[in-house]
């Protein structure tokens, strides 16, 4: 097999770990779920790694009506729904109807992912910023958690959060700041959700943030089908490798992969409301 063909290749699953654990962000539309078949294929396949629940993220309208939909094929999935900050140029009350009317249903657990992008430039930052305060308003409405896709934003992001309000859960998914800007949102109350990206060995600061943030603030996550983690960096990424980043991140912290497995999924059993189990 040549190497290209190889970087195709999900990565192998591995063992499953004792303890059940929560895949806080995936994409599953993304990775290439359609019907409750595809839905169900890949949380068995996650479910013999241990990751039993997933949070599947929208990012656009069509995306958020699918996740919803998804959410009600599989008790093991839940829902969250936005316009991503890179699609909100055009933000309008269309949209802004739709969803609401999404974010109300029981299966979703989540606003997001909202926040701001200043890497790519599909959308300016005027825009990003208005669409980033009113999914903080409709977080507060209706008594959910906002979560947050922040990349190269991270004083924009604490002092919008500041500006309105922020909801009474706050998620910073896929945390991607140092140690000192992961000590201000914890002190902020916030909770920091971890990707594969903080395997990755040249993410010093990153690891640095992951290591030292209290159980109680700390998820972990695949935003699959991208970020896969360390060794299988530029592979497709699924849920279940939701198992490698636990491993990997329990051994930075120095404690047990399946003691790391319980506080994250009790983590994010309290900041979702996710059924025990």
């Amino acid at each position: 097999m040549s190497k290209k063909d190889k970087r195709q290749e999900l990565p192998p699953v591995p063992e499953a770990l004792a303890a059940a654990a929560v895949d806080a962000h995936t994409h599953l539309d993304a990775c290439g779920a359609k019907t409750a078949e595809d839905v169900r294929e890949m949380l068995d396949r996650a479910q013999s790694a241990g990751v039993g629940r997933v949070v599947t993220v929208a990012d656009d309208i069509d995306s958020a009506r699918w996740a919803v939909e998804a959410a009600t094929w599989d008790d093991r999935v839940f829902a969250a729904v936005a316009l991503h900050p890179t699609r909100t140029k055009d933000f309008g009350d269309e949209d802004r109807a739709a969803l609401e009317e999404l974010a109300a249903h029981p299966r979703v657990v989540a606003v997001g992912e909202t926040g701001l992008d200043y890497y790519w430039d599909y959308s300016p930052p005027e825009p990003q910023q208005q669409a980033f305060r009113w999914h903080i308003d409709l977080a507060k409405r209706i008594g959910k958690p906002l979560m947050i896709h922040d990349r190269e934003a991270h004083d924009d992001i604490l002092r919008i959060l500041d500006e309105e309000g922020a909801p009474e859960t706050v998620v910073f998914h896929c945390f991607s700041g140092d140690a000192e800007f992961a000590k201000s949102c914890v002190d902020a109350g916030y909770v920091l959700s971890f990707a594969g990206t903080a395997t990755f060995r040249n993410a010093k600061g990153l690891r640095e943030a992951a290591e030292a943030v209290p159980l109680e603030q700390m998820l972990v996550e695949t935003d699959a089908p991208f970020l896969t983690p360390h060794p299988f960096r530029g592979r497709p990424n699924q849920p279940y490798c939701v198992n490698y980043t636990l491993r990997d991140l329990a051994e930075l912290r120095g404690m047990n992969v399946d003691e790391l497995a319980v506080a994250t999924t009790a983590t994010a059993e309290r900041v979702f409301g996710l059924e025990q189990g």
